[in-house]
């Protein structure tokens, strides 16, 4: 007779878990905050007409540091989201569970990507 046990980390695991994701959402949401507070920033110091000769080269690159900016800020609105949702699975007890092989992700791995979804194995099947 097999037993219908479902593999998954233990509460304490998960508690552990948590705290991690949680202080890296702390420090993504500040970093999401520098972004956008520095793609907001029109940067202007008041040398508008000091320089004319940069001037294009100045603006030029002021919209690709923008437009940079901006992208990262996606970037890091999207891991943010991620990290939420490993919380979620925190929380219905199936974090850590790969959802290709639905066996355990390795630890280790989930201390370096807590929002991971897949094992190292399931990823290795994408490719």
């Amino acid at each position: 007779m097999a037993q219908d046990l479902k593999v998954r980390y233990s509460d304490k695991d998960l508690g552990e878990f948590k705290t991690l994701i949680e202080e890296k959402i702390i420090k993504a949401n500040t970093h999401l905050e520098l972004l956008k507070s520095s793609y907001m920033n029109d940067g202007n110091n008041g040398t508008d007409d000091t320089s004319p000769t940069f001037k294009a080269f100045e603006e030029g690159s002021e919209t690709m540091s923008k437009e940079a900016n901006t992208q990262l800020a996606i970037r890091q609105e999207k891991f943010i989201r991620d990290l939420k949702n490993a919380l979620l699975r925190i929380e219905n007890k199936t974090y850590g569970i790969c959802r290709v092989t639905g066996k355990l992700i390795n630890k280790e791995r989930l201390k370096l990507v807590p929002h991971a979804t897949l094992s190292i194995e399931a990823k290795n099947m994408q490719k």
